[in-house]
């Protein structure tokens, strides 16, 4: 009996090994700028006021067969925030909205990757941002994915969020209006597979 607890659990581990061992690893782009995460937030109910983060890092595992091994965390620089207007952007930075200063760095790391049928996905995952962590999901859909002009292996994603503000200690988004409490996120993320 012991000895086929014993073989059990090596085959067990065996599994897993391989399992861990088919998930592609990926090393998102932000070196060659092929990888960017854009913002969008109402004015007033008037227009739309757009930006992004110049600077973040991360990384992602892929398996296209056995999906719940997919992993993602990205690390953002939230002081390199920009949206094309230096006295905004220094607005932006301050202790009344972003508060760089105490809360430098903003991160994801994705908790379960759910594929659906059309070849979509959702990766649920927490988010923190002012030193607040929350649950997000994130509308993922596949851009491609292969061989480069350089010998290395690429895959992309195109992903879809919206964060509310307020949850992140911004309550001072309002003064731009309710529809300001509100913003939407694209990320356009492109990895580079490590052998």
């Amino acid at each position: 009996m012991y000895g086929k607890s014993l073989a059990f659990i090596a085959l067990a581990l065996t599994l897993n090994l391989a399992s861990a061992q088919a998930a592609e690893h990926y090393v998102i782009d932000t070196k060659g700028m092929h990888a960017f995460i854009t913002f969008r937030i109402q004015h007033l109910g008037f227009s739309w006021l757009e930006g992004r983060f110049n600077r973040f890092r991360g990384e992602f595992d892929y398996d296209e067969e056995n999906p719940s091994a997919n992993r993602v965390e990205v690390e953002i620089d939230v002081a390199s925030l920009d949206t094309n207007h230096a006295e905004r952007d220094k607005h932006l930075r301050s202790a009344r909205f972003f508060d760089v200063k105490r809360y430098p760095k903003a991160t994801f790391v994705s908790k379960r990757w759910e594929e659906h049928d059309d070849g979509t996905a959702t990766l649920r995952g927490t988010f923190t941002l002012r030193g607040v962590s929350r649950e997000i999901e994130i509308a993922v859909t596949p851009v491609g994915g292969g061989k480069d002009p350089w010998g290395g292996f690429r895959r992309g994603f195109e992903g879809r969020t919206v964060l509310d503000l307020p949850d992140y200690r911004m309550k001072e988004a309002k003064i731009l209006g309710p529809a300001a409490e509100k913003v939407h996120i694209w990320l356009s993320i492109e990895g580079v597979r490590k052998p």
